[in-house]
């Protein structure tokens, strides 16, 4: 199970802060909890400009993506403090990552009574309409006198305050998994496989089978994602490794919500320009993380020629660029028979299949550069 912990202040020490540090190192064996921090996210207005978010949209992609949330409050004045609520304001505007999510509340703080008021007013916070998270009922974690229940390591050393807080977070686990309930089809979804057995799609140039067509898309050396005519994006390929990380918790969401606000201007002007007709494949060419990256976007039609949607095409070509430079293509090559190549092992030139040994690449227009101008759906750590 993945949670989201939020340190619910700004303030460089924070016992709330060392609680959760302590909860992601006590628990690593029942979930992989990670800490996040919202002292850089700009205070909540509708007016903030969208290049100003990027803070805003990483905490909404570590919580969408996340199995439940756990909310660390301290107490100011009886209550929350002012950034943990602006940080909410930005999670409920416009957004619905909080709605039903699994929600659980800790809090540490100087006096007798922790923060039992801030908890209070953060469970009114939580049920309210725009945020309808899903609210363990029946456990508190309230820890007093923070300067003296934490050791130098960040261990806490009252022993009924760790029972209690073992006993609450398992709790939370269990609350989590009821209210994520995965069904039949999640379990078989989760273990790559199909829930439709002996399925087929026809198509005008063959027949393949669901596990066909699923593990032809697991093979292909591109990753794909697609956006549908509403711009909600529905579908990926690949679990695993990928150039732009997706969640199966994204799907049917808005671009708005897939894209960092630096990329998503870009987006829907590829997205736009492939409705009207105006292209058809736009190109994209970009470094990421020090890999060359090829995108393209196409738009998908029917027969008829109505848009469907937007299929994101990525590929990383430094394997293709290193082939190239090394002069794979630069000799002509005898023509063979289809005989010659299984004898040899070789295939067809226009395969793009290559010789002695070399790893195969497929090349389309070599001397044909890409325009990066208009990049979408780019790693949300690029300038």
């Amino acid at each position: 199970m993945k949670l989201a912990a939020i340190v619910g202040t700004n303030a460089k020490l924070s016992y709330n802060r060392k609680l959760l540090y302590f909860m992601k190192k006590h628990f690593k064996q029942a979930a992989d909890i990670e800490v996040i921090e919202i002292g850089d996210l700009p205070p909540f207005a509708k007016d903030v400009p969208n290049e100003d978010q990027e803070a805003v949209w990483r905490l909404k992609q570590q919580i969408r993506l996340s199995d439940g949330l756990i909310f660390s409050t301290p107490e100011y004045d009886h209550a929350i403090p002012a950034v943990e609520k602006s940080a909410i304001e930005w999670l409920t505007y416009h957004c619905d990552v909080l709605v039903h999510k699994p929600a659980m509340i800790v809090g540490v703080s100087y006096g007798k009574q922790a923060s039992s008021r801030a908890q209070i007013q953060m469970r009114q916070i939580l049920m309210a309409p725009d945020c309808d998270a899903a609210i363990m009922p029946g456990h508190e974690v309230l820890i007093g006198n923070a300067m003296k229940v934490f050791d130098k390591h960040g261990l806490l050393t009252n022993q009924d305050d760790v029972d209690n807080l073992e006993h609450a977070f398992m709790s939370f686990v269990h609350f989590a998994e009821m209210v994520n309930g995965q069904t039949k089809e999640d379990e078989l979804m989760a273990k790559k496989e199909p829930f439709v057995d002996n399925a087929y799609v026809s198509f005008p140039t063959g027949r393949l089978s669901l596990k066909e067509m699923q593990q032809i898309f697991e093979a292909l050396p591109v990753e794909l994602d697609l956006v549908d005519a509403d711009d909600n994006f529905v579908w990926y390929t690949h679990d695993g490794d990928r150039i732009n990380e997706r969640n199966v918790r994204q799907l049917s969401e808005p671009i708005s919500e897939c894209h960092p606000p630096k990329a998503l201007a870009h987006a829907q002007q590829v997205i736009d320009s492939l409705r009207k007709g105006i292209a058809d494949v736009v190109p994209s060419a970009y470094m990421d993380r020090g890999h060359r990256i090829m995108t393209w976007y196409v738009a998908i039609r029917d027969i008829d020629g109505h848009y469907l949607g937007t299929m994101e095409v990525s590929q990383k070509v430094d394997q293709i660029i290193d082939l190239y430079n090394k002069g794979t293509w630069g000799q002509p090559r005898e023509p063979v028979t289809a005989a010659d190549d299984a004898a040899t092992g070789s295939s067809d030139a226009s395969t793009g299949a290559s010789e002695d040994g070399e790893t195969s690449a497929s090349q389309s227009g070599d001397d044909d550069e890409a325009d990066g101008s208009t990049g979408a759906s780019q790693s949300d750590d690029e300038e």
